[in-house]
């Protein structure tokens, strides 16, 4: 079995601007760090779908229970439109949820491979199973931000944040 998965994000992701792009956003937040929405006009209208580190585990769990079943099976996981957002989408959300507003730059310039929306279409695996996605983009990023307060000091040394 294969699993092809779009934004992975959640507890114990130590996400990176270009890898993990809501965790770094959420962390960035929390910490108080400015951001940079880049590329396509510098707008934060790029999409992204995420997916809730738990309910990939869900998945993987079920699959790894019955080999024979998803034996050569290659599918898209991924949290599809209904758990998709924009950096503009995000950056409410992390401002709601941390009550911190930072510092937003812009940089006009679109990076080479850069896409301006990628949703994940997971039509495939749907019909095969009956599993979905449980968590929607605010559980996602709410999850988080419980762990990244758990784990405030050892996080922000990590990321350099402290």
């Amino acid at each position: 079995m294969v699993d092809r998965c779009g934004v992975i994000a959640g507890p114990w992701q130590m996400g990176r601007v270009d890898q993990g792009v809501f965790s770094w956003w959420l962390l960035s937040h929390h910490f108080g760090r400015p951001l940079t929405y880049i590329g396509f006009g510098g707008s934060g209208k790029q999409v992204r779908d995420l997916l809730h580190v738990d309910d990939l585990v869900d998945l993987v769990d079920a699959q790894l229970g019955d080999p024979e079943r998803w034996s050569g099976v290659r599918a898209n996981v991924g949290g599809g439109r209904e758990c998709s957002l924009s950096l503009l989408e995000a950056t409410a959300l992390c401002r709601e949820l941390t009550g911190n507003e930072v510092p937003i730059g812009s940089e006009p310039q679109t990076r080479p491979g850069d896409v301006p929306i990628y949703l994940s279409d997971c039509s495939h695996l749907f019909s095969l199973d009956p599993w979905r996605p449980q968590r929607g983009a605010r559980e996602v990023l709410a999850d988080l931000l419980a762990w990244a307060a758990e784990h405030e000091d050892e996080l922000g040394r990590t990321l350099g944040f402290a």
